[in-house]
């Protein structure tokens, strides 16, 4: 599905989000293997939420879901691909919360509390991947513009500016709004400078009322 990011004006955010392209879903499984791809997953989390990401391997994976490694690797193959998983399963529940969970963050609030949550969330979801993503920003410092996930980000930050401003170039808005949370600068100001998560938020929402 087309990622373009249309420029929307004042029309209702909840009917046009069925519009949105979405990261792709997993192809379907079995219960025990969706089971297990879960338990994976969710102790590769732990050891990157615990260690960083250097710290995971397939050993330490299968040992800490309770899976033979054999499982894991034919699973995911090696490290990297077992990161990525990572960061597609987190960015799918990301998508999901805020496109058909409840509001503020999902549909049902204002345009303005709608956005002030979203990126409430997204301070969060970086900081809580920000080595992941990192690690693969370094990698590819341009790729973060061109997948599925920052198409679907913007398109939903452009509805909601559509609304709250008619008329605005919402486009290139959400473009720059969301340009602050790159994960470079994102550690710059996380770690670099030991900026809390509050205090990010609370600047994001300055920085959107100083022109108000």
């Amino acid at each position: 599905m087309s990622t373009e990011n249309p420029q929307v004006g004042g029309s209702a955010t909840a009917p046009l989000l069925g519009l949105l392209p979405t990261v792709g879903a997993p192809a379907p499984e079995r219960a025990d293997a969706a089971r297990n791809r879960r338990k994976i997953l969710d102790a590769a989390a732990r050891i990157v939420a615990e260690k960083g990401p250097d710290a995971v391997t397939m050993n330490q994976v299968a040992h800490a879901s309770c899976i033979g490694v054999g499982t894991v690797y034919r699973r995911f193959g090696d490290v990297a691909q077992l990161l990525w998983a990572l960061l597609d399963d987190r960015e799918r529940q990301f998508q999901e919360a805020y496109m058909s969970g409840p509001p503020p963050l999902g549909p049902g609030a204002p345009a303005a509390e709608r956005l002030d949550a979203f990126l409430d969330a997204l301070v969060d979801r970086v900081g809580e991947q920000r080595e992941i993503l990192l690690a693969a920003h370094s990698a590819a410092p341009r790729a973060r513009y061109h997948g599925g996930a920052y198409g679907v980000m913007h398109t939903h930050v452009a509805l909601l500016i559509g609304q709250l401003r008619p008329g605005s170039d919402s486009t290139l808005l959400a473009h720059l709004l969301l340009a602050p949370f790159s994960p470079d600068v994102m550690h710059h100001l996380t770690v670099e400078q030991e900026l809390s998560a509050d205090r990010l938020k609370a600047g994001v929402r300055e920085l959107l009322r100083l022109r108000a």
